[in-house]
Parts: structure tokens; sequence; C-alpha cells
């Protein structure tokens, strides 16, 4: 796969709206076949969801670019990631410049996952563990972001941001998801942006979708 191919798909999604160059920049230069089933690879750059097993995918590339600018982080901000999934987002915000956690619950996907970071040195701080709580250890963080859907937002998540950071996060049916984008204002106050109609697989976990409650 070619450099190429990423500046086309960079062209593609600037043309869908996404303006910040950190995150255009970012997926100009990280490699999403390394994180797809080598089968699929010649789908990398498309700008498409795809399967990547256990039930779950990885995300457009629109999507994670949306997602990542909702953030408005800047170098050196601490962010955590709900759902580590294939590590593209992951990887996309360790090229920004940022120190990532990110939280899998799926220990068989954690563990290669965690396996891919180390063989592409990429250094993320990732759990096995239930991210619906958060990762406190660690908090307060400048960005939370969740890449699957709940069905609301979970308390645990907004207590661990900083003052004037954001949690983006798809919430709804498990058919379809707004994607909220909650600012925390001060100690007990938030703001909340919606933009409609996203597609995310379920958010598992105490303060998502309990597993025995999806069919």
């Amino acid at each position: 796969m070619s450099r190429f191919q990423r500046e086309q798909l960079v062209e593609e999604i600037k043309l869908k709206g996404i303006k910040d160059e950190n995150v255009l920049r970012a997926i100009a230069t990280v490699e999403r076949e390394k994180f797809i089933p080598k089968t699929m690879a010649h789908l990398a750059y498309k700008d498409t969801a795809l399967p990547i097993g256990y039930e779950q995918t990885i995300s457009q590339p629109y999507t994670v670019a949306f997602m990542t600018e909702k953030l408005n982080l800047k170098k050196e901000d601490k962010v955590l990631e709900v759902g580590t999934g294939s590590g593209y987002q992951a990887a996309i915000l360790y090229q920004m410049g940022m120190k990532v956690y990110s939280i899998e619950i799926n220990l068989e996907l954690h563990n290669k996952t965690k396996q891919l970071f180390d063989e592409l040195g990429i250094r993320v701080h990732a759990k096995y563990g239930d991210g619906t709580i958060g990762w406190a250890e660690f908090s307060p963080y400048n960005g939370i972001i969740v890449t699957a859907g709940s069905p609301s937002i979970p308390n645990k998540l907004m207590e661990q941001l900083t003052i004037g950071g954001k949690l983006v996060i798809p919430v709804g049916p498990r058919d379809y998801q707004d994607l909220f984008v909650i600012t925390r204002l001060s100690e007990d106050e938030y703001s909340k942006e919606t933009y409609p109609r996203f597609v995310f697989v379920p958010l598992i976990g105490k303060n998502g979708w309990e597993k025995n409650k999806i069919k």
C-alpha cells in the first residue's frame, strides 16, 4: 500500500469537511492495512468500515477523523479510548502526539492489538477491562473517545474529564446512534453538541449494553 493511496483518502475526507491539519497528517501517515485482516488489505484506503473479527469493525476513516477532530486535542494531551478494537484509532491519536490510554473488554482482541502495538512501536497504555467505567487511575483526561455505541452517557466517563476536556461518544439504540460531544465546563457543569446518524457496534460493559442484553 502506498503513501499515494493514503493521500487520496485524505483528499476524500477533506471534501467531507475534515479541516484539522494534525488529523489529516495522521490519516496520511498511519498504515491502515496493518490494522485489518490481510485478506482485506486491498480495501484499506476505502472510506468504509470493515469487519476485523470478534463481532467488531474498524471504523470508517471519515468517522475516525471526525471524532478525533471533535476532541480538539493538542500535542501531549492525555486521552482515554474506550474500545481499543483494531488499534487504528489509538494509532491515529499516538501519531498526533497524544498520551493514549485504551481499554478493550474482549481479552483475545486486547492481546492481539497490544502485540500489534508492540510490533509497530506504538506506545499506547493498553488495558483489558470494562471501559464504560473509565480508567480512574490516570484521570483526569483532556479527551475521552468511545468507539462503540452506548445506550446512554456513562457518568463515570464524564467525571474523569479535566475542566475543558471533551467526551466524544455515540449514543442511541443498537441500529444507529447520534454522536455526542460533551465538554466539561466546571466541576458539575457540562455542555453538549449532537451530530446525527452514525452506526457503531454496541458498547459492552457495566454502563453500556450488558452482554446478555445483546441479541
